[in-house]
């Protein structure tokens, strides 16, 4: 039985209403204006709102907008004398559930109202058990069982409450990004601003605007005073993915706003003060760009105070069964269904492949594979065919104890390059490291002629 809530700024309309639900096994109660309604949501569980659009200072809409902000959320149907497509579809964006205009066909508004109760318990099926997973499984966010995932885990324990700047290495599609948000919401910073900023998506004539900001006349186009994405993460923490893109004249400015916490907006004199915690994150060897000149080694050691590496998920595949349930939940409740179940073949194919895309990868496989599905269970049919095209053979090497740990090296890299077909960059991917740091290693291990 849901709890149905009805509302109509004109009695005999929503007495109407209540009298059409009057044979059915929800429980219906009313409102005569958006405020009465707004006030009814915020002390009473509700599953499902039937609003008019068209009433008096707080209209439907308003209503909607105001129930799409609680946790759980009602699903809510529109009804108005006024709709055109356009408003439906408007309607529909911004989250209603369903949109009918009147006069209402009873039978049709029942039937609308018992999908919405249908997706309504939905919704908070899969809620309930994401956050089942979070709490066993997580911390703010991210998600992993694995000894190097605990670890990191135990890491952020540690240096959240701390002011500390924070380098994050790993490959792409690693989750850079939630890990920052991860350590963000564990600090005592947590309530104000996170501010991500992807270095290598802005040019480099904006880079400098971007996260300095700018007066109203610094440029062609500058047409008002900007302020930038330091200043509007104050008191918070900002994001750089990527840093290792920015060019070697922005690592000078970006070194001394680490180091002095204040900023200078392009084209102003005023120096403004800053309390930011940076998170930097990159996929490159930034000690190797020090080496080679493309990185400022000053920077890179304000920047690594403390460094964390995310594995790729390769090396974590015991965590693809969580991470995969964990999509599969989000993506049953953001489109309203059952949460289907992974087949014991289907997951041997997960862990079998490579992912050399990590865990956006899985993340979109899984939101592929949810998509076109006919029923409430994935089998490897079900499944991309560059997934179960690409599975690498689940091969052990073995080696007598007392080994030199050279030559375990040595075997193990012979190895991996004839499991990659001699291709280095896909040797590099599966083995979690550079394609420069593999060169190296062959080259100091013997094995170019291999």
């Amino acid at each position: 039985m849901a709890t149905v809530l009805l509302v109509d700024d004109q009695q005999e309309v929503l007495d109407g209403l209540q009298l059409a639900f009057g044979r059915t096994d929800h429980s219906i109660i009313t409102a005569n204006s958006g405020e009465e309604a707004i006030n009814v949501v915020n002390n009473t569980p509700v599953d499902v709102i039937v609003t008019d659009v068209k009433m008096g200072a707080v209209d439907g809409m308003a209503v909607m907008r105001h129930c799409l902000s609680l946790n759980p959320r009602p699903s809510v149907i529109l009804l108005t004398a006024h709709g055109t497509i356009e408003s439906a579809v408007d309607a529909l964006k911004e989250g209603a559930f369903f949109y009918l205009t009147k006069p209402v066909n009873v039978k049709e508004l029942r039937a609308q109202v018992q999908k919405a109760a249908e997706h309504h318990s939905l919704v908070r099926e899969n809620e309930s058990l994401r956050v089942q997973l979070d709490k066993r499984f997580g911390l703010h966010g991210m998600i992993g069982e694995t000894g190097e995932v605990q670890r990191i885990f135990d890491q952020i324990r540690l240096i959240a409450p701390t002011k500390v700047t924070i380098l994050v290495d790993g490959e792409s599609g690693t989750g850079k990004e939630v890990l920052a948000r991860a350590i963000h919401q564990a600090s005592p910073r947590s309530r104000k601003p996170f501010v991500a900023v992807h270095c290598a998506a802005l040019p480099e004539n904006l880079l400098e605007s971007e996260l300095f900001g700018h007066e109203r006349g610094a440029f062609t186009g500058a047409i008002a005073r900007k302020p930038g994405r330091f200043e509007q993460a104050d008191g918070g923490t900002i994001f750089l993915d990527e840093v290792g893109e920015i060019p070697l004249a922005m690592q000078v400015k970006l070194l001394r706003v680490l180091e002095a916490r204040e900023i200078q907006r392009v084209g102003g004199t005023e120096t403004i003060k800053v309390d930011v915690r940076v998170i930097a994150a990159t996929n490159r060897e930034l000690s190797e760009e020090v080496a080679e000149g493309r990185f400022r080694e000053d920077l890179y050691y304000r920047l690594n105070v403390v460094q964390i590496t995310l594995p790729p998920l390769r090396a974590r595949r015991a965590d693809i069964a969580l991470l995969s349930r964990h999509f599969l939940n989000e993506l049953a409740t953001e489109h309203g269904r059952q949460a289907p179940e992974l087949t014991r073949e289907a997951m041997e194919v997960l862990q079998a492949y490579h992912w050399p895309g990590n865990i956006r990868e899985l993340r979109n496989v899984m939101e592929n594979t949810f998509v076109f599905l006919r029923s409430n269970q994935i089998t490897p049919s079900e499944l991309p065919d560059s997934v179960k095209g690409s599975s690498l053979p689940l091969e052990t090497i073995q080696f007598p104890l007392g080994i030199p740990l050279e030559e375990v090296e040595t075997k193990y890299l012979k190895a991996m390059l004839q499991l990659a077909d001699g291709n280095r960059t896909r040797a590099s991917e599966l083995l979690g490291i550079s394609r420069r740091t593999l060169q190296r290693r062959i080259k100091e291990l013997g094995l170019e002629a291999g």
